[in-house]
């Protein structure tokens, strides 16, 4: 009987050892139909490599679109902690409806890595540690660029009213180009028109045309720069086009003339790190410690845009 104890004993120092107890995570991001969300899947999955490489797994788990995105949110963060999971890292964009959740997450033991969005709430959640840009910074920056720039009267663009990240770059932006001596109107657009180019572009159209002062305009997602530059063909009107992330498509109007700059928030680090590292604090017991860790912003502009295509290309970008 007390060789058979000293074997049991054995076996199990010997499995925490190896690491044979697995760790399981979920990863949960914005919509199957942002591209955004792509390049943050892009992080995911090469970290996602290394997870399984040490004996765990990752769930990306999508909302369906923007519509009912809180409730959304939720669903995901219910069906993660009902599927047992070691840790959840996820964005907060809607912290009326997620931080009750992500709280009783907390409080069942699962760890919260916390990336891209809501570092202003992360102490609310007790989030490890926070992967992403300052939206507010990114704005501010942005804002009085372009105000430097010349611009007077900016329209910030806001595709999903109420989520709480763009709602801090608008404000960032109103910051910043007050800085510099210029004023800004925010303009949100319904929640449907989110990813729709040619909606989106006559709502700028409405804009530009009822207000002749607008003389420049930033998006808080790459589409809006899209839309942006097809009213501003069909309209005439002399407006410089921006926005806050960017696609190959963005790069070629910004290397063409058509587009003034964009604000990079880097979203592939986001899901790498924040997949990466709540993996190997699970696993490791390891830590950062900087925190928040941001990996943005930075404008992308004529000055440095073709230095940034090559990692577009892979995707990484």
């Amino acid at each position: 009987m007390t060789i058979i104890k000293t074997i049991a004993a054995a076996s199990v120092a010997a499995l925490l050892a190896t690491g044979a107890v697995a760790q399981d995570i979920a990863v949960i991001a914005g919509s199957v139909e942002d591209a955004f969300m792509d390049k943050i899947k892009k992080g995911v999955d090469d970290a996602t490599a290394m997870v399984e490489a040490n004996g765990g797994t990752v769930q990306y788990l999508r909302t369906q679109n923007y519509e009912n995105f809180g409730p959304d949110l939720v669903t995901l963060i219910n069906q993660a902690v009902a599927q047992g999971v070691d840790g959840i890292a996820i964005p907060v964009w809607v912290p009326d409806a997620q931080i009750p959740a992500l709280q009783a997450a907390r409080e069942a033991g699962i760890k919260i890595m916390q990336y891209n969005s809501g570092l202003p709430v992360m102490g609310d959640i007790g989030a490890l540690n926070y992967f992403g840009s300052d939206e507010y910074e990114a704005g501010f920056g942005g804002g009085k660029y372009l105000a430097e720039k010349g611009a007077k009267h900016i329209l910030c663009h806001i595709q999903v009213p109420g989520a709480i990240n763009l709602e801090q770059r608008c404000k960032g932006v109103t910051d910043g180009a007050a800085e510099a001596g210029a004023k800004v109107t925010v303009l949100n657009t319904p929640a449907n028109l989110d990813g729709d180019v040619t909606g989106t572009a006559e709502a700028l159209k409405a804009e530009f045309i009822g207000d002749s002062s607008i003389d420049a305009m930033v998006s808080c997602a790459d589409f809006g720069a899209a839309a942006g530059a097809n009213a501003v063909e069909q309209t005439g009107a002399n407006i410089m086009v921006s926005a806050f992330d960017f696609s190959p498509a963005s790069l070629d109007r910004i290397s063409a003339g058509t587009q003034t700059m964009a604000i990079d928030q880097q979203p592939y680090l986001q899901g790498f790190l924040a997949t990466s590292m709540l993996f190997a604090h699970l696993k490791f017991g390891t830590n950062i410690s900087t925190n928040p860790v941001l990996t943005g912003p930075s404008i992308i502009d004529a000055d440095n845009v073709e230095a940034v295509k090559a990692g577009a290309a892979l995707g990484a970008r």
